[in-house]
């Protein structure tokens, strides 16, 4: 299909000026509105305005400027279709073959904290997905580019054809544009479901009102969900070799967590590494202070605080030496070689941290050849809010919002005769962050700094307990003077009554249990300190 006429109207001027020119060196004729045509005109290339073409003026501020019969009618006519034709020529209407639309940046502004409901309103475009859907649907006659990216490999076939695009590329370019005007409608649509366009006032800023609740935090959730995202990578395989799989991320989504990583060096990564590198990320926000973590199928086997991150890294790793053979390892300082020390001799499958040095990077590709480096954000404070969850089930999607509970520790109620220390409420605090992330059932024994033992992903709480401990003294931490953090309350005591006979002298858990005066009888019994905190932290 030769193009000899182009309709160009772009928010984004990136690499328009390029196009218009090598388009008007095939001969086709511009027409244009607006910003763009200015443009384009001091560019030197030749233009024809929209208005000109309608007999109108742009109206409203702009609002309408190609909404018009002798727009859409070019666009829109069947080229095997003589009626259409014969109509194209009884109203004077000039055939369009390729349409060139940017949207109006709604996303964008809608991102920004500031934004007034009439600034998000004013860029919802309406013309632009009008233009982009009619070229799409008409597809056999007319092309359509939505994005600048597309400009170079089109103008390749143009320049490689004399001008003409052919049928495989008008439909996939029409794949494209409905799945972007699809995308931009399903966040305009979020955006009216949130409550955001129903602020009190035009100019008021939408986050503005205090005592506005998220609607996901009070459980309203939409009647129907649309997830735009799109493939960044095709990976080897899923789970296991026989199953395919890819790694998305959500478009116009803000770049944290694994949208926000860098590979510095390694091979590609696998869909297990992903999920292990996702669980160890969302351990490591836990902590402000120097802090490093070791996770293995998806659960933590070691964790720790330090002066350093390296000094972090040592007790980390002394928290199970054989688990972190093959594991994912974090810390939330910058990497260096103190921490690539901490790692001779051990293979992991991912290192990673907010900042890598340069001499540290050099010796991990000379020593660690199969071990892949990251750069990803390490501040929990720069995570979006309001982040919802999403999981597949069989024949449906479970949503949920974000478990994002931090402790307080002036809520916590001391159940026992005994209250914790202030060395037992550190340790606590400590634990309660690293069994929030460890598979239920979980138990989990730590220092005030240190994972001592961990009983995760049982049938059973007393069994996860026994774990806990054995895995400790198997790799021959203490157990005497650890604290214990249950991600449920203890339906009976036989699995509180483990720990306090390995030496654990408080605990930690939601309570909330029918027995839970029985398991509070059990420590006093064993001079134990325990808090309830009222909040239950399953993981499956």
């Amino acid at each position: 299909m030769k193009i000899r006429r182009a309709l160009i109207s772009v928010h984004d001027k990136t690499g328009v000026v390029d196009l218009a020119k090598a388009l008007s060196g095939f001969g086709v004729e511009i027409i244009s509105t607006g910003g763009t045509a200015r443009l384009l005109r001091d560019s030197g290339v030749a233009v024809r305005d929209v208005a000109e073409v309608t007999g109108f003026p742009e109206l409203m501020d702009g609002r309408v400027k190609t909404l018009h019969p002798a727009i859409h009618g070019g666009i829109l006519a069947r080229r095997d279709a003589p009626e259409h034709l014969a109509a194209l020529e009884r109203h004077g209407i000039p055939p369009i073959d390729l349409v060139v639309v940017s949207l109006y940046p709604f996303e964008q502004t809608i991102a920004r904290a500031d934004t007034t409901r009439a600034e998000a309103i004013e860029q919802i475009d309406v013309g632009g997905p009008t233009m982009i859907r009619a070229a799409a649907k008409n597809h056999a006659s007319v092309a359509v580019l939505t994005d600048a990216s597309q400009y170079a490999a089109v103008l390749d076939e143009l320049k490689a054809s004399g001008g003409a695009l052919g049928e495989a590329t008008r439909a996939r370019l029409a794949r494209e544009a409905f799945q972007r005007t699809a995308r931009y409608d399903a966040v305009i649509a979020e955006f009216f479901s949130e409550g955001a366009a129903e602020a009190p006032s035009d100019a008021s800023p939408r986050n503005s009102s205090a005592s506005a609740k998220p609607a996901l935090e009070s459980g309203n959730f939409p009647a129907r969900v649309v997830l735009d995202a799109e493939r960044v990578w095709s990976l080897k395989y899923g789970e296991n070799p026989h199953q395919a799989a890819a790694f998305y991320r959500m478009v116009g989504a803000a770049p944290s967590g694994l949208a926000g990583m860098k590979q510095l060096h390694g091979p590609e990564l696998g869909y297990n590494n992903l999920l292990d590198f996702s669980a160890a990320l969302g351990l490591l926000l836990e902590f402000e202070e120097p802090a490093a973590v070791v996770i293995k199928h998806t659960n933590p086997c070691g964790a720790a605080l330090g002066d350093s991150v390296a000094a972090a890294l040592a007790k980390a790793k002394a928290s199970d030496p054989v688990s972190i053979y093959g594991g994912i390892v974090g810390v939330n300082r910058v990497l260096d070689m103190a921490v690539v020390r901490e790692l001779t001799g051990i293979f992991v499958e991912i290192l990673f941290a907010p900042g890598v040095h340069r001499d540290a990077l050099e010796e991990l590709e000379r020593t660690k050849k199969k071990c892949r480096v990251f750069e990803v954000p390490c501040d929990r404070r720069a995570l979006p809010t309001g982040v919802v969850e999403y999981r597949s089930v069989l024949g449906g999607l479970l949503a949920q919002s974000h478990d994002a509970a931090d402790l307080d520790p002036t809520a916590l109620k001391v159940v026992t005769r005994r209250g914790p220390t202030e060395a037992e409420r550190r340790a606590l605090r400590f634990a309660w962050r690293v069994g929030k992330h460890a598979k239920s059932n979980a138990i989990v024994l730590t220092s005030t700094d240190q994972v001592v033992g961990v009983g995760a992903g049982q049938m059973n709480r007393v069994d996860a307990a026994r774990l806990a401990v054995m895995r400790a003294r198997e790799v021959g931490l203490a157990t005497e003077g650890s604290v214990c953090a249950s991600d449920a309350f203890f339906p009976f005591r036989d699995g509180l009554e483990v720990v306090a006979k390995a030496g654990a002298t408080a605990v930690i858990q939601p309570g909330g249990s029918v027995r839970d005066e029985d398991v509070i009888a059990a420590a006093d019994d064993h001079g134990m300190a325990m808090v309830f905190t009222g909040i239950r932290h399953f993981r499956h």
